[in-house]
């Protein structure tokens, strides 16, 4: 375990979920390519009971680690790292990543419906690990291109504003607020469709009605009542939607500051500066959604339905979205599960660690067998192999 992660073990206990209440050991992160598609395996350094890994009727139900030549790091998640990797027994490219919330395996099992949500396709357990295996996606996080570009024009910001308020929309309906939307956690595939990613911040349970109070999220997007540390509820979520359309627009977070106090004050008391040249359609959109009052903010009272009919999405066919069947207004024009082209060199540069790939001779105590029982699961819809 990294002496950083090892630093960060109390934090990530208290402030990432309140509904957790033991001890969680954080590890290591990957990615996989499997069989014709490419998958992301989430690792977790936690004590946990030894289980057959279960991966569908022409998988091997005994595959581990050690069958995999980790290749490079591609990304970071909340307390994790992506990696791709080769198959010893296969000729194509994979992937994988690390989390320290047993809650983000309950939330991925949710969300394997959803076109713009990354998918679960199956996890299992070593002696000390706990794995996911995801989609992998290698169109590039939107905070890359960004930064590449700085800011988009209104139909491609529209575009991609869309998608991702489909996709909390699809979590609210599960009674699941996201919390840490970013353009860092926003993907885009091969084709330049969004995909969600990185539910370690997501709060399961709380209803329509309901409010939660856990401290959490990013700088730049944390929302009013989040900062003044009271109840809030799933209009954090188009808060935080609000700061990344902005930024789509105006190359910056709103209120954003060097200087996090400066930030924050900013957050909470200053008025809302929307530069000229923009149009009346998304400055609306962007006035309702950063509201500093909950209760007044677009969302607080049809949630995703209100998102949905405003004008600024008026062009926008939802069916036909959700269907993608809306040409992205940008194809990254990916080569192939190998292509990195749009990763940031600052990942990939990166040494994996050989931990990432060794398999444990030993078993878990009772205890931490029982810890993560259930852990362990296959998609039924086995549209991986």
């Amino acid at each position: 375990l990294a002496p950083v992660l090892q630093n960060q073990y109390g934090f990530a206990l208290s402030d990432v979920d309140d509904s957790l209440c033991q001890p969680t050991k954080v590890s290591q992160t990957e990615s996989l390519w499997f069989s014709s598609h490419l998958f992301v395996l989430q690792q977790r350094s936690q004590s946990s009971s030894h289980n057959d890994v279960n991966l569908g009727p022409s998988a091997n139900p005994h595959a581990r680690p050690t069958d995999f030549d980790f290749l490079a790091v591609i990304g970071k998640g909340t307390f994790g790292k992506v990696t791709t990797f080769f198959s010893a027994h296969r000729s194509n490219i994979p992937a994988v990543s690390q989390k320290n919330i047993m809650a983000e395996r309950n939330v991925l099992l949710k969300s394997l419906k959803h076109p713009f949500l990354v998918r679960l396709h199956y996890s299992f357990q070593t002696a000390e690990k706990l794995y996911f295996v995801l989609d992998y996606v290698n169109g590039g996080e939107l905070f890359f291109h960004l930064q590449r570009e700085r800011c988009f024009s209104e139909p491609r910001a529209r575009f991609y504003t869309a998608e991702v308020a489909s996709a909390i929309g699809y979590l609210h309906s599960l009674n699941i607020v996201y919390r840490d939307l970013k353009p860092e956690n926003i993907l885009l595939d091969s084709q330049g469709h969004v995909v969600l990613t990185d539910f370690g911040l997501c709060k399961e349970g709380v209803e329509p009605e309901g409010t939660t109070s856990t401290f959490c999220g990013t700088p730049e997007y944390l929302a009013p009542e989040v900062l003044r540390k009271e109840p809030y509820d799933r209009t954090v979520d188009w808060w935080c939607l609000g700061t990344v359309l902005y930024e789509m627009i105006y190359s910056l977070p709103p209120f954003y500051s060097r200087d996090v106090g400066e930030m924050y004050d900013g957050i909470l008391h200053k008025p809302l500066q929307l530069p000229p040249g923009k149009s009346d359609a998304i400055s609306s959109l962007l006035v309702g959604l950063l509201q500093k009052d909950q209760h007044r903010r677009l969302g607080a009272i049809a949630d995703f339905l209100e998102i949905k009919n405003h004008v600024f999405f008026t062009p926008i066919n939802w069916d036909d979205l959700y269907h993608k069947r809306i040409t992205p207004p940008y194809n990254p024009n990916v080569r192939g599960p190998a292509d990195t082209q749009h990763i940031d060199p600052e990942f990939t540069r990166e040494m994996v660690s050989g931990s990432v790939s060794r398999t444990p001779e030993f078993t878990a105590s009772a205890s931490a067998s029982n810890a993560f029982n259930g852990f362990s699961f296959v998609a039924t819809e086995d549209s991986f192999l």
